[in-house]
């Protein structure tokens, strides 16, 4: 194209033709095409996502896509159409997505899954006699699980063997080159135990870790951005609302009551730390909001509430031992891995611990917990739970992962008493002279004698004869797979 020549000697006119200019040429210039994406592997969504930033997409089950960059837990995508062909460009959550054309794609493929996992979305309602589901065992020995409902109260675990040549079988008579063949022919024909698999288990959606891609990082946000709705608790660092971010994510809110003895810049380091713990049994921090007083802190919401006022309602109260073994279990996970990271919770109790869908328990609390570099951590605050303590946090007022042990056996009392005031009619004083003398919480009554046994571990006078989180783990992990497996004459005798 020519070049526009402006002949006035007007300094301010021959600008406004230069501009006047340009942008013609930017308006016949062709509009930017989305690039198109290399070859490679293709991903499917597993279920529906709404996009909560611009640069997001929006997306249903089933819609197909090619990665462009691999980030974390957010991953840059390009969408495709049905004809293959990339309709847009954006960024998705990588936990939505499976590779095309692989087991993960298939909607009875769980991934990895302990027991308890899947006999609770297993019995879920919806899900009748022969429902289904495939997944690898968390114990690495074992490999893939076929797990299947077999009557209304009992799910059957088989394991299934893969040989070296890369097929698949549950009976060494009946081999299968794939997965997809093993379900597919039990499907048609009957297990041994009578049963032909129906339907895939109703597959939960999942949880991105975080607000959006844009709060991994940036996630100081302002106040204006949650709405308060009904207010689930109060204690003596903060209250809880159940919230909403930009009206879109359900979020808790903690409201800091004690804001004038906080260091903001060491409040901003120490969360910094806490946003970066992320586990399947440990509340998940979103962000925070310091800009004006008092502070909050956003948390994932957990339904059903805390531990403590969950034993105490109806439906806790009806949970079987095998079960409060099971949840058991899962914070002794979590606390495990706060044990690897060198964190000390503090306040490691009932009250602390969330509970959400299908009895998942999450270990929570960011009033007391502290993230430290050192085994130990001292203070000289007395302002400490004196029945949750191990006798050298109150004395010397100093804390360890051990002394969390000791908090622990004490939250395996109230999970056992179904909500039980440990101690009770004594004053904290009383209590510290009755631990120093020897003297240890009864067992609850109907309470197993082996996780009273695991609570007298965790009672140990000297903090380094108590056991570690994950022996704990490994101890009711055990003892609930003793308790559940019924008929060790099955394949599945034992799996996990």
């Amino acid at each position: 194209m020519s070049k526009i020549v402006c002949c006035c000697p007007c300094p301010w006119l021959e600008a406004l033709c230069e501009r006047l200019c340009n942008s013609s040429k930017k308006n016949l210039e062709p509009p930017t095409q989305i690039p198109e994406p290399d070859a490679g592997e293709i991903y499917t969504a597993l279920w529906p996502f709404k996009a909560r930033a611009d640069d997001e997409l929006s997306f249903q089950d089933g819609e197909q896509f090619r990665i462009y960059k691999r980030e974390g837990d957010w991953w840059t995508a390009f969408k495709l159409d049905r004809t293959g062909k990339v309709s847009a460009k954006g960024v998705v959550p990588k936990n939505y997505l499976a590779r095309r054309q692989t087991v993960k794609e298939q909607p009875w493929y769980f991934g990895t899954l302990d027991r308890f996992e899947t006999q609770n979305l297993l019995m879920a309602p919806g899900n009748g006699v022969g429902a289904f589901l495939v997944r690898q065992s968390e114990k690495n020995h074992i490999g893939c699980v076929l797990s299947v409902v077999i009557s209304d109260r009992e799910v059957k675990h088989i394991k299934i063997h893969e040989n070296q040549n890369g097929s698949f079988h549950l009976d060494p008579s009946e081999m299968f080159e794939s997965l997809e063949m093993l379900v597919e022919h039990y499907r048609r024909e009957q297990l041994r135990s009578g049963i032909r698999l129906t339907r895939p288990c109703a597959r939960p959606e999942p949880k991105p870790q975080d607000l959006s891609h844009q709060t991994v990082d940036d996630w100081e946000l302002p106040k204006e951005e949650f709405t308060l709705e009904e207010k689930l608790g109060s204690g003596y660092f903060a209250d809880v609302y159940r919230g909403k971010w930009k009206g879109m994510v359900n979020v808790a809110i903690k409201i800091l009551k004690k804001n004038e003895s906080l260091n903001q810049r060491d409040f901003l380091l120490e969360t910094q730390i806490l946003k970066k713990l992320r586990h399947k049994h440990l509340i998940t921090l979103f962000a925070i909001c310091t800009s004006s007083v008092p502070f909050y802190i956003i948390t994932e919401l957990m339904e059903k509430g805390n531990l403590l006022s969950f034993l105490r309602g109806e439906e806790g109260r009806d949970l079987k031992a095998l079960t409060l073994i099971e949840m058991a279990s899962q914070v002794a996970d979590g606390m495990a891995y706060l044990e690897e990271q060198n964190s000390i919770h503090r306040d490691l109790a009932a009250r602390n611990v969330l509970v959400g869908a299908n009895d998942i328990c999450k270990v929570a609390d960011f009033g007391l917990a502290r993230i430290v570099k050192e085994p130990i951590y001292s203070t000289s605050d007395q302002k400490i739970p004196y029945k949750w303590c191990a006798p050298e946090a109150i004395s010397h007022g100093t804390f360890s992962i051990q002394s969390d042990v000791w908090s622990f056996g004490v939250l395996l009392y109230e999970m056992f008493s179904y909500g039980g005031v440990p101690y009770p009619a004594f004053s904290n004083h009383e209590v510290f002279k009755m631990i120093s003398s020897g003297y240890r919480l009864p067992a609850p009554n109907k309470c197993p004698s082996h996780i009273y046994d695991i609570m007298l571990m965790c009672w140990k006078d000297s903090a380094v004869e108590r056991p570690h989180f994950t022996e704990l783990k490994t101890l009711l992990e055990n003892l609930w797979i003793t308790e559940s497996s019924h008929d060790t004459s099955d394949p599945a005798g034992g799996v996990s």
